[in-house]
């Protein structure tokens, strides 16, 4: 019987948690859009969410494993067969490319409702500062993130302590307030964790290859799931006591600025930051990715990027987000499905353990 390696199987978590926990959630448009505007029947939501992140999760990072995948393609690929994987690849590329637009808008949001700086100084300012990152190099960044998502995290479990010491918590935590596309909350739990799922393959897919050992793989996504589901919770909780809580572009902030306001500026520049290595990384990903289809010079592919992703920008964060990340979340459910049919080599060896 082999022993699971804990310590890899936190790191897995960790890995795990700082891939999806990303910008949308920072700003907790995110959160808003597919669960805490539906208030209780989002908080089931969440749990179903939960559960799909643990079972399906784990179960990507078993296969990638399994199959030795050491890209996202080569797991598409194994997933959809060579030709239709192709395609696949190609979508997630324009879905990648859409995320990063809707970052861009994201933080010029942050500049524009949090700062008082308009919005195309805020987009102009992050592109400065990603094109500076890209020159001298992202090694730091990555660093960078791995104290601003745990930072992040601290800060959601703050708010959520001081939204539970609120009169009407327990009230709120239970409403169900009328909703227009209400049937949304039904399919909402599939598409975000399809969406992130998706998304998240580039990351997770080498990891698990890395690491080989199927017990620790599965237990790092079980932990990584549990983890989701307990931050997701805390932000569903924290926005529910938010009046008007879809009128925000960046709500997380607000919930801040009105119940700790000591720690206001340091929130916005953790969400800024969450914001900003989300950009780099997606662009790094997307120009890899481009050269692979175009031989070109990547300063070329790179100035490409910022100009479409600068376009899709101008729209409002909140509206991109509303409708750009459902479309992506609906589209990737071709790729959760074909992923809980797929077979697992060792689910019989599983067993035996």
């Amino acid at each position: 019987m082999v022993r699971t390696n804990w310590g890899a199987a936190f790191q897995i978590a960790a890995v795990y948690v700082g891939t999806v926990v990303g910008a949308g959630f920072a700003t907790g448009r995110e959160i808003v859009e597919f669960f805490s505007r539906f208030g209780f029947i989002g908080l089931l939501g969440i749990l179903m969410s939960g559960y799909i992140f643990i079972f399906m999760g784990s179960k990507l990072m078993r296969i990638s494993a399994q199959i030795g995948a050491r890209s996202y393609e080569q797991f598409n690929e194994h997933l959809f067969g060579k030709v239709l994987g192709r395609i696949i690849n190609i979508i997630m590329l324009v879905m990648l490319l859409g995320v990063c637009g809707v970052m861009l808008s994201g933080a010029g949001a942050v500049f524009e409702e949090q700062l008082g700086i308009s919005k195309n100084i805020g987009i102009i300012i992050t592109i400065g500062l990603s094109v500076l990152v890209m020159i001298i190099g992202i090694k730091g960044l990555f660093a960078v993130n791995s104290f601003v998502v745990p930072m992040m995290i601290v800060f959601s479990f703050i708010l959520l302590f001081l939204s539970a010491k609120l009169p009407n918590f327990s009230q709120q935590a239970l409403y169900i307030p009328a909703a227009e596309d209400g049937w949304k909350s039904v399919i909402a739990p599939f598409t975000y964790t399809a969406f992130n799922l998706s998304l998240s393959q580039a990351v997770l897919v080498p990891v698990a290859a890395e690491i080989k050992d199927d017990k620790t793989v599965k237990w790092g996504g079980i932990l990584g799931g549990i983890a989701l589901t307990i931050v997701l919770l805390a932000g569903h909780f924290t926005l529910v006591m938010l009046p008007e809580l879809e009128s925000y572009e960046i709500p997380m902030a607000t919930i801040m600025k009105n119940l700790a306001a000591g720690l206001y500026g340091v929130f916005i520049l953790i969400i800024y930051g969450e914001i900003f290595t989300s950009i780099i990384g997606n662009i790094f990903g997307l120009e890899r990715q481009i050269k692979k289809y175009l031989p070109i010079p990547s300063v070329l592919i790179v100035i490409s990027i910022f100009i479409v992703c600068y376009l899709i920008s101008q729209i409002d964060y909140s509206t991109l987000l509303a409708y750009l990340y459902p479309l992506f979340g609906n589209i990737s459910l071709i790729f959760i499905i074909l992923l809980w049919m797929k077979p697992l080599n060792s689910e019989a060896d599983s067993k035996k353990d």
